[in-house]
């Protein structure tokens, strides 16, 4: 999800610190798993959906309902366990990782697969709500922005690393064995975060009213939560049916799984070209990953795709996403310097949010037009996106 976040949190004590970059790993270990459990369905789409007798666009639903279930739960959470051992809250929420996966590995119903699904959902608010907390009081001393930066990469590792992973062994094995592979990652995350985090106390309580104030009086927070809800849709409108786009240019499964860690790679690219060009060039930034993102998405709807080509688009698209994180969250800081946690909050509901309309939408679109239609409808959103940024800068003082 975002990435990067600043607060005042002190760092950990120095008696912590000889642990403390294992403490780190594994918070970090915890997204990668959580956001290869969410996006899971995506690489593997078309043979769960076989397995479990449904559409295509029905089997989206797997993307969509944990989507829209961490958008309701990140901010239920922050405030029901504001008062919580954060360490005890991360490993309960590594444990309904578990849970779900085991139970999506050895369903032969597409509704229970979504119950778990819903577990997922829960889990991946949860985790996301405090985990950049938890890097600022585990971190050494004197190392807060690379500790925020580990634990929040790992969210790109997985596309790099997780998806990939999953597409091959389910490719290679089952889907069902992708479903149990994370269930193991989860497991091991539980297992790190219970010997190498230390105690974290709660540090005060949270309202929902503080998370509604902001949104309801701060401009720039308003327009990211819009910059927020275009590009995302976009992106997932268009990626969570990335499968079926594929194979119906011809691309081989095989192929397939080649062209995932290639978005993977660009994206973690995109990432690390994030830390370049924000501090002077936030706007120029936004319009240039939604002329990527729009020229990848419509490209693939009219070029002949080949392994080249696609290779080419997926490259564009990957680097694009891998931007768009990052760039988002900075006009957040931006927009409310003073409220980072809870400016984050607000990113992290609308970004999930918009992962479940999105897919869900993508899901019809597939469903009742063709699959080509996503593609059209990611674009379009993109350049919508482009246009929102802006105008966007030139009304509130965030950009550049």
């Amino acid at each position: 999800m975002t990435t990067t976040a600043t607060t005042t949190t002190p760092a950990v004590s120095t008696g912590q610190k000889q642990d403390s970059w294992l403490a780190v790993i594994s918070v970090a270990m915890g997204v990668f798993t959580l956001v290869t459990s969410e996006i899971l369905p995506v690489g593997l789409l078309t043979p769960i959906a076989d397995g479990l007798s449904v559409a295509e666009g029905t089997a989206g639903l797997m993307v969509a309902t944990p989507g829209l279930m961490a958008a309701v739960s990140a901010p239920i959470l922050t405030v029901a366990t504001a008062k919580a051992d954060r360490r005890k809250v991360l490993m309960v929420l590594s444990l309904l990782v578990v849970i779900a996966n085991v139970v999506s590995a050895i369903s032969e119903s597409f509704t229970t697969v979504l119950a778990a699904r819903v577990l997922v959902g829960i889990a991946t608010g949860g985790f996301w709500s405090i985990a950049g907390g938890i890097a600022l009081r585990i971190a050494p001393h004197g190392k807060v922005s690379k500790a925020v930066a580990l634990v929040y990469g790992g969210g790109g590792a997985a596309t790099v690393a997780g998806v990939p992973l999953v597409t091959i062994v389910g490719d290679a094995v089952s889907w069902r064995a992708s479903f149990l592979v994370v269930a193991g990652l989860a497991a091991l995350t539980f297992v790190f975060l219970l010997i190498f985090v230390p105690a974290l106390p709660s540090q005060g309580s949270v309202r929902v009213g503080q998370l509604t104030d902001l949104l309801r009086s701060n401009r720039g927070v308003q327009v990211g939560a819009m910059l927020t809800v275009l590009f995302v849709a976009g992106h997932f409108t268009a990626y969570t049916y990335v499968r079926p786009v594929l194979q119906s240019g011809g691309i081989s499964a095989a192929e397939i799984s080649l062209l995932l860690v290639v978005f993977g790679i660009a994206g973690l690219t995109g990432n690390a070209l994030a830390a370049v060009l924000l501090e002077k060039h936030l706007t120029g930034t936004l319009i240039g990953i939604a002329a990527l993102m729009g020229a990848a998405t419509a490209g693939m709807a009219v070029v002949p795709l080949s392994l080249v080509s696609a290779a080419l688009l997926m490259l564009m698209w990957g680097l694009a996403f891998g931007l768009l994180a990052p760039s988002v969250q900075s006009w957040y800081l931006r927009a409310a310097p003073d409220a980072a946690e809870l400016s984050t909050a607000i990113n992290t509901f609308f970004f999930n949010l918009s992962i479940a309309v999105a897919s869900f939408v993508g899901g019809l679109l597939v469903d009742e037009i063709a699959v080509t239609a996503v593609l059209w409808a990611g674009s379009a959103l993109a350049v919508t996106a482009a246009a929102a940024a802006w105008f966007g800068s030139a009304r509130v003082a965030v950009a550049d």
